[in-house]
């Protein structure tokens, strides 16, 4: 069955290239020097310099990492290491609706590519009025240039400073006064050397996100890991695995006291698939109704219940979990095109959806592709 003309499809997950001047722009001059800046150097083979970000005296070598949109598989590998080998839409949030409107893709939600997911780049570096700038700063260009450009394309998300809880609830309270729709969060802050969800440090960030009705959103790799089996192994096991993170985060957070303290709190789970979810719950479950008695883990609600009440699954192309949809929760599953990246399918992404939803029902079809999306993110529905 095709997707019908008036369904909007609403991406969860598309990433944006910062411009170079997104911090020079918005910092104070007395931070400039340290801020993100782009600088030029020299590529081995010889050509045009390349652009790196620079932030603290440290380089970045990708300006955009995996920006391959309009590329063939075949030219995958190498990211573009200037602005003018990208598409514009990439950096230019005017061309990226001219991007969308040619993917057939009405609205999208844009993780940081520098910064990292979850503005985790941010801890590094001694100078923290730097990287508190510097957060602040991005969030002020996602709100007043980004998401400015097409209000109600754009679903507005924010990064913290994760090393400082009380200045990150401040900032959640700034942002959603300017229109914030949700939170980026690491999908497990532990290894990134923060308290992890099994501990009280993140209660007031939690707090001010169920207030606000700000979901979280957990793209996998925030935490800085990357699954491989084994060290010399090729990078496409990784690349095949990368769900796996969605898994772990799921798991942790079910045990975890995080949804039973904060009963309103969403939390979305960004490019992780949906075909493993009913597996994991029903083992979650399993080990549940065994193993809770001798261990601190809540004895009264199951894990998932608080999976059908408080998160939700995303993906891309997931035939196999869209065949078990059910078991995933019709209400808890969106959709995502995740442009410019190579998993993408630009500018095809509504013409594979219709292959992909063939055998779905419309009404399901449209809370998986729009409704589900627009309530989570309270974003309403505005026709052009």
């Amino acid at each position: 069955m095709p997707l019908q003309p008036d369904m909007h499809l609403i991406s969860v997950d598309d990433h944006l290239i910062e411009h170079p001047r997104v911090w020079a722009d918005r910092l104070p001059e007395k931070y400039r020097a340290l801020g993100p800046h782009i600088v030029e150097v020299p590529r081995e083979k010889g050509g045009p310099p390349s652009q790196v970000w620079e932030y603290q005296g440290k380089r970045f070598p990708q300006i955009g990492l995996n920006a391959v949109a309009g590329k063939s598989p075949e030219e995958y590998g190498i990211d573009p290491a200037r602005f003018d080998e990208m598409l514009p839409g990439c950096y230019d949030p005017v061309q990226r609706l001219a991007d969308m409107d040619l993917d057939g893709v009405e609205a999208a939600l844009c993780f940081p590519s520098f910064p990292r997911f979850a503005g985790t780049v941010f801890l590094e570096g001694p100078d923290r009025a730097v990287a508190l700038a510097s957060v602040r700063a991005f969030n002020d260009f996602i709100l007043d240039e980004w998401c400015a450009a097409a209000p109600h394309r754009y679903i507005p998300l924010v990064i913290l400073p994760l090393w400082d809880v009380q200045e990150a609830v401040k900032e959640i309270h700034r942002t959603a006064a300017k229109g914030a729709r949700t939170i980026a969060f690491p999908e497990n802050p532990a290894p990134l050397g923060l308290p992890s969800v099994h501990s009280e440090h993140w209660d007031p960030v939690f707090s001010a996100a169920e207030e606000l009705d700000l979901p979280l959103s957990l793209h996998f790799g925030t935490s800085g890991q990357s699954p491989r089996p084994s060290a010399d192994g090729p990078l496409a096991v990784s690349i095949t695995l990368f769900g796996t993170n969605s898994m772990s985060a799921l798991t942790d957070l079910l045990f975890s006291p995080v949804f039973h303290k904060h009963p309103k709190l969403k939390v979305a789970l960004s490019e992780g698939g949906i075909g493993w979810v009913p597996y994991i719950i029903e083992r979650a479950d399993y080990v549940w109704k065994r193993h809770r008695y001798y261990q601190n883990i809540d004895q009264t609600v199951s894990p998932s219940e608080l999976y059908f009440e408080h998160v939700y699954s995303c993906f891309i192309d997931d035939r196999h979990g869209l065949k078990n949809r059910f078991d995933v929760g019709l209400d808890n599953i969106l959709w995502e095109c995740d442009y410019p990246h190579s998993d993408s399918n630009w500018p095809n992404s509504r013409k594979i959806a219709q292959d992909v939803f063939a055998d779905v029902p419309d009404e399901q079809v449209r809370k998986i592709v729009e409704t589900n999306a627009r309530t989570l993110f309270n974003f309403p529905r505005q026709d052009r």
